[in-house]
């Protein structure tokens, strides 16, 4: 993997400087205190690894995936999901976008009192049937309460545990020149439903998140190409498809070249991100992922995606490109080109 450069105007202030909510957008910001405080401190060939979860050792013959996530989403309940099964299908796709079979869930909660039962029993049975659908069981877990006005009635941390399929590993260091990039349908959905609820925007049409568990979708792609072909997988949660592209390409050490007139928006969701003054781009999503695959794989590849339920609305929206100052780009509508960079400057409310 080459050795990325830094995109950051200065260092971390760790003498005098306070966290703000930038270091917890899915950012620039994000990724600077990742590298300069936690991934210093904590430095590890797995931790190195850079993804969204961590290949481990063999054991047994087999390869384990981990990863672990948290869910500080408000309101805790919104069109098409809650922080419930958010907090299970998040894992849960961290741990698929490494090319693994999830296996086993834990469960943290952090409770602040006052938190009405009926709430948390409709998240607590709201995770149960996602862990079900799913075929994934949650083994193990904690709960904790702190005082009134120190949470935010409910946050919720889940780890994943699963096992690596046969094959070449899948990771965002993979990428190569002239692979093509996937979508597995439209973004912005979920951020724009929790918005809409946040700020009462009401649309003709509901506009509900996208949250789903999209390990099926991944053993579906898996199947359909040889083996080695995908070369990255990645869900565009926090900071978007935007901030997602620019992870896969600093850590691969390419460019991209996208098609904007390729990117499925729902016009609810363009509407309201207009009104908002928001670039879909940046927007979270809970059930779409990116494909990166080498180019003579992805016409099969895209066959298998539009067959699978979570993936019908996938496209082609363009191509990894040799670039030593690894860009993304897009050829707008408009017949422009303009750099799609990091997430940067104001902060996006809470999605997740």
């Amino acid at each position: 993997m080459n050795t990325p450069k830094r995109h950051y105007a200065r260092p971390l202030d760790l003498k005098h400087g306070r966290i703000d909510m930038n270091h917890g957008a899915g950012g620039r910001l994000s990724m600077q205190l990742i590298e300069e405080l936690f991934v210093r401190a904590f430095d590890n060939e797995f931790l190195r690894q850079g993804n969204d979860g961590a290949l481990l050792p063999m054991i047994a013959g087999r390869r384990l995936v981990m990863a672990t996530d948290a869910h500080v989403i408000s309101p805790l309940f919104f069109p098409g999901g809650d922080i419930g099964c958010l907090a299970v299908n998040g894992t849960l796709n961290d741990v698929a976008m490494l090319a693994a079979t999830p296996l086993y869930l834990s469960v943290s909660f952090i409770l602040e009192e006052g938190l009405l039962l009926s709430d948390l029993k409709r998240i607590v049975d709201s995770m149960a049937r996602a862990a079900i659908d799913a075929g994934v069981p949650i083994v193990t877990g904690d709960t904790k309460v702190v005082e009134q006005g120190k949470g935010d009635g409910v946050f919720i941390c889940t780890t994943g545990v699963g096992v690596l399929c046969d094959g070449p590993s899948v990771g965002g260091e993979c990428a190569r020149t002239g692979d093509a990039v996937l979508l597995s349908g439209t973004i912005g959905d979920h951020g724009i439903a929790v918005l809409s609820l946040r700020e009462s925007l009401e649309f003709e049409t509901t506009i509900e998140s996208d949250t789903a568990a999209l390990h099926t979708l991944v053993a579906a792609m898996l199947a359909a190409v040889p083996t080695g072909a995908i070369h990255v997988l990645r869900d565009p949660t926090r900071g978007g498809l935007a901030t997602t592209l620019n992870e896969i390409a600093r850590q691969s050490g390419v460019g991209m070249i996208l098609q904007e007139s390729a990117i499925p928006i729902l016009p609810q969701v363009e509407a309201a991100c207009e009104l908002l003054g928001l670039d879909p781009l940046y927007i979270a999503n809970e059930g779409k992922l990116v494909a990166i695959v080498a180019r003579d794989s992805a016409a099969a590849l895209l066959e298998a995606m539009k067959a699978h339920p979570l993936g019908k609305g996938a496209t082609c929206i363009g191509y990894v490109t040799e670039d030593s100052n690894r860009f993304v780009q897009m050829n707008t509508s408009v017949g422009g080109q303009r750099v799609v960079d990091w997430l940067s400057g104001e902060p996006m409310p809470r999605f997740c």
